[in-house]
């Protein structure tokens, strides 16, 4: 079985990144506004009915305060829940998927996708079992961006969590729609690649869920691929969230 570093190691930049190289995150998190403009044409291009009262009912989004600052978020982010998981939830499957839909369809370079990922496949994809279910139409969240928590194994962090949680379809739909501007930052090697500890993947479709997902940009290709929750990768920070 073929994982992310393995693909990494191919690509040759396995020693490519240094710690404390990135630049001010505060600097790379778009405006609100401008996150609905990239919503918008998003939708328009794929067809995805998202309506114009849904838009216009999007709301002022939440202050960062000292405490968020301390602990790591920057900014706040707006995603959108696809789908419904049968008891009033967005499906987080769903939601991930049709942005990496986007990606594959309208990035002008090009992508590439493990080949252990079923978006259509629960017993290999799902959103971690003790994650919080995401609601149904646009929301916001606090993003930590990841490179506070680049030393850990995603199973030590996820045993730290607290009220906090990490990227699930937020992860994809923030590289793939509202933050494109961070895949050049990762190809550039200014910022670590994510992982998105979320999304749990068993990687031969008999609940083996031991993987996450995780996402790279190198050599101009977008990538999705898998990692053990029990390995630190040091390419790669794990985003937080805070809802």
């Amino acid at each position: 079985m073929m994982h992310i570093f393995d693909i990494l190691k191919g690509l040759r930049i396995i020693n490519f990144f240094s710690p404390a190289k990135s630049q001010d995150q505060d600097d790379t998190i778009l405006p609100v506004t401008r996150q609905v403009d990239s919503w918008q044409k998003a939708n328009e291009k794929m067809a995805w009915g998202i309506r114009e009262d849904e838009f216009a009912r999007i709301k002022t989004p939440p202050r960062i305060i000292d405490k968020d600052r301390f602990d790591g978020f920057v900014d706040v982010i707006l995603s959108y829940g696809f789908g419904d998981d049968g008891h009033g939830n967005a499906d987080s499957v769903l939601s991930g998927k049709v942005a990496w839909e986007y990606a594959c369809k309208h990035r002008k370079s090009k992508t590439w996708q493990c080949e252990h990922i079923h978006f259509d496949r629960s017993d290999h994809l799902r959103l971690r079992p003790d994650a919080p279910l995401r609601p149904k139409g646009f929301y916001f969240s606090k993003i930590q961006t990841g490179e506070k928590y680049q030393n850990l194994k995603l199973s030590q962090l996820l045993m730290r969590l607290d009220q906090d949680t990490c990227f699930g379809p937020e992860g994809i739909q923030f590289l793939c729609i509202t933050h494109t501007h961070f895949q050049n930052l990762m190809n550039n090697r200014k910022i670590p690649f994510m992982t998105f500890g979320d999304y749990d993947v068993a990687p031969h479709g008999f609940n083996d869920f031991y993987d996450s997902l995780q996402m790279f940009c190198s050599q101009g290709i977008l990538g999705l691929g898998i990692g053990n929750v029990d390995y630190n990768y040091p390419l790669f920070g794990i985003p937080t969230l805070r809802f």
